[in-house]
């Protein structure tokens, strides 16, 4: 199958919602223990049972494996096997074990920006034409983009997560900020610096900070990566372009404006959202795992609960007043294992994991939001996220990270090269940068 990808180039709610606040709060207090669950795993022996290896979550795959092997009849049964929790990790696991033609990995819960590796290596069952069809039907275009390689689906979309503008309502109505309206970086900044807050961004060296940089030239027009290539020689990077550029200056001026707190340098996600909840900043930029975080905590008795009642939300800044803005993409889409014994039964199954009842289950339990865009409409979804448009108008919009067979190589050159944001040179570091990923793939420089 070929398909068709697009070219790169609040007020919270009242007393009636607080009953699934509880079922959240309590599934996010869950996400702090998942490291410790055990895995299901195992091979059983039965012809027809299936290993899913999954990300930690708080036990919502494992119970889908579990609905799903009873909605099967018998045809087949699922059993789950933790991966770390490291998505770095996860993929170092799996490509040793795939590498080794292990039959034992039929699905692969696979975070989107190693699909391409995966699938380029061989790694992956290929999608019957039907199955791609099925599964990429009403699916939000950043899912079925970061489950497509080389013009073709490889991988089943699942879940799919996205970045929110968080904002402290109170002081966006003191800044005199419109926020029904599409807002820019520099505005943030400037409200940020006459309101005496923060503005909470991910600074910190890690896979976090490129999230930030791809989702700042994506919306400035442009691409980390313009033309990929299995040959590196080939690749074309559009970091030192004109939307790489101004993607430096935004990363610059947030970086040097004090607004971002002394340790803006180590800051990831668990920080800035620590730093909202205290009232250190006013605005964020953030996933959705925000709000039942803070839930969690009015549960627990460590958070007010009229701070959550000033949470507002909006889609993600945009760089250029005029030009929508490219949210980040996540989420976790499901592979099936070249050497799968039963690559069939695990299409199969994979297609029951993914329908719209299992991920509004996932979602309103676990906080993973949908990749199909029907699950926004879903009354108990709505209940629990009232921020479930705002999402989906961001998964619309949102654009993967360079889709690479080097990924890890790519990724790793850009956190060197624009860490700390404070020294990012527009007009120069894009082109540091560029040098570097060259040197890199072509094995004359060591990350």
């Amino acid at each position: 199958m070929t398909v068709s990808v697009r070219s790169k180039g609040r007020s919270s709610g009242g007393a009636a919602t607080r009953g699934r606040r509880r079922q959240l709060g309590g599934a996010a207090a869950a996400a702090v223990l998942a490291s410790t669950l055990a895995a299901c795993g195992g091979d059983s022996g039965a012809a027809n049972a299936l290993t899913w290896y999954i990300n930690p979550d708080s036990g919502g795959q494992a119970e889908i494996a579990a609905r799903c092997s009873e909605a099967s009849g018998g045809a087949y049964t699922i059993e789950t096997a933790q991966l770390p929790r490291e998505s770095s990790a996860q993929r170092e696991q799996l490509v040793r074990r795939l590498a080794a033609n292990d039959a034992s990995i039929d699905l692969i819960s696979l975070d989107p920006p190693y699909i391409p590796e995966f699938a380029e290596a061989g790694f992956l069952a290929p999608v019957p034409e039907d199955v791609a069809e099925r599964v990429t039907e009403g699916v939000v275009p950043s899912a079925v983009e970061g489950s497509t390689w080389d013009g073709e689906i490889v991988a089943v979309p699942f879940w799919a997560n996205t970045q929110l503008l968080w904002y402290k309502q109170s002081v966006a109505e003191a800044a005199g900020l419109d926020m029904t309206q599409p807002v820019t970086w520099d505005q943030l900044v400037q409200a940020a610096q006459e309101q005496d807050t923060q503005l909470a961004a991910q600074g910190i060296r890690a896979e976090a900070l490129t999230v930030w940089l791809n989702a700042l030239i994506e919306s400035a027009g442009g691409s980390v990566i313009t033309e990929t290539a299995e040959d590196p020689e080939n690749i074309e990077l559009g970091l030192a372009e004109d939307p790489g550029t101004r993607a430096a200056e935004v990363m610059n001026l947030v970086g040097t404006s004090g607004v971002v707190g002394p340790a803006f340098s180590t800051a990831g996600e668990d920080a800035n959202v620590q730093a909202f909840e205290d009232g250190e900043a006013s605005f964020m930029v953030n996933w959705p795992f925000v709000y039942g975080r803070a839930l969690s905590a009015v549960e627990a008795g460590t958070l007010d609960q009229s701070v959550v009642d000033d949470y507002g939300w909006t889609i993600y800044p945009r760089v250029n007043p005029d030009d929508p803005s490219a949210p980040p993409y996540g989420g976790i889409n499901l592979g099936v294992g070249a050497f799968s014994a039963a690559p069939e039964l695990a299409y199969e199954a994979a297609e029951c994991i993914v329908s719209d009842e299992n991920q509004a289950y996932y979602f309103v339990t676990n906080g993973n939001p949908a990749s199909s865009a029907a699950v926004y409409d879903d009354p108990e979804v709505l209940e629990v996220f009232p921020m479930a448009p705002e999402i989906r108008q961001s998964l619309e919009q949102a654009a993967p990270r360079p889709q690479t067979v080097y990924y890890s190589e790519v990724s790793g050159a850009l956190q060197r090269s624009y860490h700390p944001a404070s020294s990012v040179t527009p007009g120069v570091t894009g082109e540091q940068a560029a040098e570097l990923i060259r040197a890199v793939l072509a094995g004359e420089q060591l990350l």
